[in-house]
């Protein structure tokens, strides 16, 4: 047995564990920190003012920006360049996936004060970011990328040559993580739905992985014991208000976000990259699209050339996981059962389509040729990967 495991940070769990903000600010001795917040919803909730009372109460003062939709480098470049060298010691971000990436960046790059494209995995200057960074601390309010565990932020610039790249370092993991339940019952239920796809691929792909290691399947694996029953109810009204079933999200979005970053993700994440680069499609929009399709195309190349794959265990094993799976002790029932449940689950969360952002049967071409297919269980031809999203158009 040999693998490699990446840092994870202090990570604070549970119901009122925002109060750990005060915490951390004074365990850093932080004068004056920088919160990145979403458009709304934090004060649309009345969480708003508790955050600031908190951080006032660690003896600290704090400027406010705003992170409204997924972050571009051009975002970035100036914001830094709006509070370089104004004597800031720290960052927090309180919101989703794109709130936490931005956050992580505008602390990597406050320090330097240069341009974040200088650093830009794939389309910068190739620099070597130093790895300096401010002290950052990560609290979501959304259950999708698991970014406040994982060294890299994902930044990107919507368009025809567009592209979504990181900024990765091993000193961007988050120095903290806050898991609150209060915070997490205000999303609406499409997000939510797009987020908890999201996990759940992130979930599933690292468990599929031919780099996963006994301690990236355990933690996964937990992620998907706390995500497939509450997915689901999650998006439903009771549910929706429940933080204990918000917070068992939450914690399979953080698990996944570990899992990715041991054991690395499939075709899914492959194809989100250029889609997420060229389209104005959400993250987890794309994820939540593709996961079935994906899943049955795996499946169906996994019969016809590699019945005998590991693979195919670990898939049979999410199927028995899943609702009505448990009694099916043949591993290609419980293949299906699982393959046939995320397709129901695309239907009944309500999945946008690719064609709903405008991606056409002229598009695919070039999406798969610019499509990663790194850490898939099987190596997926084009011919294959052009039909998965043909039946998501």
């Amino acid at each position: 047995m040999a693998f490699s495991f990446a840092r994870v940070p202090p990570i604070h769990c549970g119901m009122g564990t925002l109060k750990q903000i005060t915490t951390w600010l004074q365990s850093h001795q932080v004068q004056s920190v920088l919160l990145v917040t979403g458009r709304a919803s934090l004060e649309a909730m009345g969480h708003l003012s508790l955050v600031e009372r908190l951080i006032n109460d660690a003896g600290a003062s704090h400027h406010h920006v705003v992170c409204d939709g997924e972050p571009s480098t051009e975002l970035v470049d100036r914001t830094t360049q709006q509070w370089f060298d104004q004597g800031l010691d720290a960052v927090i971000g309180i919101g989703g996936g794109s709130v936490i990436d931005f956050g992580k960046a505008i602390a990597a790059m406050l320090p330097h004060g240069n341009s974040v494209l200088d650093h830009l995995e794939g389309v910068g200057r190739g620099l070597v970011h130093s790895g300096i960074t401010l002290p950052f601390l990560a609290i979501p309010t959304t259950s999708g990328t698991g970014g406040e565990v994982s060294k890299n932020a994902v930044l990107s610039d919507v368009g025809p040559e567009g592209y979504k790249k990181s900024l990765r370092h091993d000193n961007f993991v988050p120095n903290a993580v806050i898991l609150d339940g209060s915070l997490l019952t205000g999303a609406a239920a499409d997000v939510t739905a797009a987020c908890g796809m999201d996990a759940f691929t992130q979930l599933l792909e690292p468990f599929l992985s031919p780099t996963a290691s006994p301690l990236s399947d355990a933690i996964v694996w937990s992620g998907l014991q706390h995500v497939v029953p509450n997915l689901r109810r999650a998006c439903g009204e009771e549910g929706a208000a429940d933080p204990q079933v918000r917070l068992s999200m939450a914690y399979g979005a953080l698990c996944s976000g570990i899992g990715l970053a041991n054991a690395g993700l499939g075709i899914v994440h492959g194809l989100a990259g250029p889609i997420g680069g060229w389209f104005p499609i959400p993250h987890g929009v794309v994820c939540g699209t593709l996961m079935a399709a994906a899943q049955q195309q795996n499946w169906r190349a996994l019969q016809q050339r590699d019945p005998n794959h590991p693979a195919v265990e670990r898939m049979a094993r999410v199927g028995r996981l899943m609702p009505d799976g448990s009694g099916l002790s043949e591993n290609k029932a419980a293949v299906d059962h699982f393959t046939n449940s995320l397709l129901d689950w695309v239907e009944e969360l309500r999945i946008p389509r690719l064609g709903d952002y405008g991606i056409t049967a002229a598009d695919l071409d070039r999406i798969v040729e610019s499509a990663s297919n790194r850490n898939n269980p099987i190596a997926l031809t084009p011919s294959e990967i052009k039909a998965l999203l043909q039946t998501r158009l």
